[in-house]
């Protein structure tokens, strides 16, 4: 008798043990806020003699 009793047990301890993964989707979506503000500025700057050839030359551009 002391022999199932202690297998039973053992059953039971051996059960309570074993893990479990639970894989669930959220109830709200994801949300992702991308707030980004992109600035660029471009500085072009020209030599006196070539501002000059291009006043000359303004057909070449």
């Amino acid at each position: 008798m002391k022999k199932i009793c202690a297998f039973i047990l053992a059953g039971f301890l051996a059960s309570a043990c074993t893990p479990t993964v639970k894989l669930q989707a959220p109830d709200k979506p994801i949300e992702i806020n991308l707030n980004v503000n992109i600035e660029q500025h471009v500085k072009i700057s020209i030599d006196k003699d070539v501002q000059k050839a291009i006043s000359k030359n303004k057909d070449i551009f």
